[in-house]
């Protein structure tokens, strides 16, 4: 892949960018600065956090569009939706963000392009970009991946900066399609490995930002030899596929310069009877030292998963205040809808973590683990479980909806539900039996938007879907690779559609928003988050599905875009009262950021599917 050269739109905006950018000199990773937004998500702790406050509860349904801007491309076939899911980053007065074909430098106070980089090839990662301050003589870069390349940019012009690996780039052979992590002169990348991906073993690897030479690279699954390779009976290690650091972003803690790698479930999931034992590293959160790789600890959120349950998001880094004494932590969720505190010096359980015994499976040769971790405090943030009681009703949403659901759940039979960890059931030869409704479902749970914590009262802010989806363990065809594959109905999810929308089968609510006090480990409230339009009024407030997350101000407000009703909301932190909204044309699936403009405004930026949306107060 090699991008074309990239075009100046202004030459009077560049120079502000010039001016700007050569001012920079310190990492922009400590976010010293607090009007900017210099990281994925803030800061390199991953917290959502801004001490910005000018935008506040009295003033917010103030708030009004002040520019967007198109991800689309720029030629007349419009046709490829980007579907982005990107968090824009803001770096001495110059915004950037990747769109459906180019990488582009943004005026933040008025959304005109300052340059822009065309990707004529694969499409850049559609979740953000990167910037590194540069060093020792080298320009500020900016940095993205386009599949299994990672590209440097000069921040100035917007031009490849051949200096960088190969005339610019660094072929990292698996494809990794997030956010470079870029800290002290060194870039963190994971690891894409979808099934039948050519050598994708999914280690997190580090390159040098200065050169492209590659760090070090952290073997998920350990090799013979290495601690944690004896989790693997016999040689189910070798080339095993998934265990994967996929995260739209990563987390360091400066002061240790610890970096926490979150990794996924093993390849094939569904099925484990080839790979007795727990598995490590795979479903756990790793603690290693950025410069070196070097282990450091690690936590298993799953023993031997076979759900795809995986921590989708890095940690988020705080201290806790507790029994008496201040914990540095990390927050990690897992699409098992559990969320775990960790000591971050340790990786040991802040609240406690039982082993409780979960159901087996039934699958042959399959040697399901026999307990599993979960958190004595908080309480789950999704629902981990269903019984027939449950399925909706006429009277929680509307007659046609609970038809629909019974009409599914009758043509499903017979739905085996056990609770937290159901294993898959098994259908031999082909036979009708009992299906798996597993909660969360596959998709979770919280997913990639990660947790935000608020310093000031000292909540973390979680939002959750609540989807189950359906399945069962099969034989697989002769000749395959694995004896048994899971299989489902389709569509496998437990909703229906009705006018175009996805209506889950459950009684509401199906996607909450959760506030857990970090001083107890408690839940502080919990609220659905979204409405189901075409319901009477009384019953809107259903709350609706979303992957994303959200963050927090100076001013005790929370932003979030993350539900499928197109809604972006701010939120009483404290209260979880919901204060101001604004209906967008699509959705807003992605994380919000705020900055502070040389304008002395305080902007709040969201990405919703095709746009970039920026608020202010008049």
């Amino acid at each position: 892949m090699i991008p074309a050269r990239s075009t100046v739109r202004s030459a009077a905006l560049t120079l502000i960018l010039v001016n700007a950018v050569c001012a920079h000199g310190a990492d922009s990773s400590s976010n010293e600065n607090l009007s900017e937004w210099p990281m994925y998500r803030g800061n390199a702790s991953g917290t959502g956090y801004s001490a910005l406050d000018q935008i506040t509860a009295e003033n917010v349904n103030n708030l009004e569009v002040a520019w967007s801007y198109s991800l689309r491309n720029d030629s007349t076939d419009n046709a490829r939706n980007p579907n982005s899911q990107v968090t824009p980053i803001v770096v001495d007065g110059v915004m950037y963000f990747p769109t459906l074909d180019r990488v582009v430098a943004i005026d933040p106070l008025s959304g005109v392009e300052l340059w822009s980089h065309s990707v004529p090839l694969n499409s850049p990662s559609r979740r953000g970009v990167s910037y590194w301050p540069g060093q020792g003589g080298i320009s500020p870069r900016i940095f993205y991946t386009a599949f299994d390349q990672l590209v440097a940019l000069d921040a100035e012009t917007g031009e490849i900066d051949r200096e960088f690996g190969e005339s610019g780039m660094v072929g990292l052979g698996i494809p990794y399609i997030s956010v470079p992590f870029v800290y002290e002169g060194v870039i963190v990348v994971g690891a894409n490995t979808p099934r039948g991906a050519s050598g994708g073993i999914g280690n997190a690897r580090a390159f040098s930002a200065i050169n492209g030479n590659k760090l070090w690279e952290f073997e998920s699954v350990p090799q013979p030899g290495n601690p944690g390779n004896e989790t693997w009976e016999g040689d189910s290690w070798m080339g095993r596929l998934g265990a994967n650091a996929w995260p739209f972003y990563f987390t360091v803690d400066r002061e240790r310069d610890q970096l926490y790698i979150p990794l996924a479930s093993p390849i094939p999931f569904g099925y484990g009877g080839d790979r007795a034992g727990s598995n490590l590293y795979a479903n756990s959160v790793v603690a290693v030292n950025i410069h070196s790789g070097e282990y450091d600890w690690h936590f298993q959120t799953i023993h031997h998963d076979l759900w795809d349950h995986d921590p989708p998001a890095p940690p988020t880094l705080f201290d806790v205040s507790y029994n008496g004494r201040i914990i540095p932590s990390l927050g990690v969720t897992t699409k098992s809808g559990y969320l775990y505190v960790l000591d971050r010096e340790t990786g040991e359980p802040v609240y406690g973590v039982e082993e409780r015994v979960v159901p087996q499976s039934e699958v042959p040769g399959e040697e399901t683990f026999a307990t599993q971790p979960i958190p004595i405090r908080p309480a789950p943030l999704a629902r981990v479980s269903y019984d027939a009681s449950e399925l909706v009703t006429a009277q929680d949403t509307s007659a046609e909806h609970a038809n629909s659901c019974r009409e599914l759940v009758n043509s499903i039979g017979s739905i085996y539900n056990a609770g937290p960890f159901t294993p898959w059931t098994y259908r031999p030869d082909g036979s009708d039996g009992q299906t798996t409704l597993l909660f969360p479902g596959l998709a979770g749970g919280p997913n990639w938007g990660g947790i935000a914590h608020n310093p000031n009262n000292g909540y973390v802010y979680v939002f959750a879907a609540d989807i189950g989806t359906f399945g069962w363990m099969e034989d697989s065809e002769p000749g395959s690779a694995f004896p048994y594959v899971r299989s489902g109905p389709r569509p496998a999810g437990f909703d229906v559609r009705i006018n175009g929308k996805s209506m889950p089968c459950q009684k509401p609510p199906w996607g909450k928003l959760t506030a857990v006090d970090t001083s107890s480990g408690n839940i502080a409230w919990q609220i659905p988050l979204g409405i189901t339009e075409g319901l009477t009024v009384d019953k809107q407030l259903t709350g609706r599905p979303g992957r994303a997350g959200a963050i927090i101000t100076g001013s005790n407000l929370l932003f979030i875009a993350a539900t499928d009703d197109n809604y972006f909301r701010a939120l009483d932190a404290t209260s979880g009262e919901i204060i101001w909204e604004d209906v967008m044309e699509q959705r807003g699936n992605a994380n919000p950021m705020t900055f502070l403009g040389s304008d002395g405004k305080q902007y709040v930026v969201i990405t919703a599917t095709d746009t970039v949306l920026s608020y202010a107060l008049p």
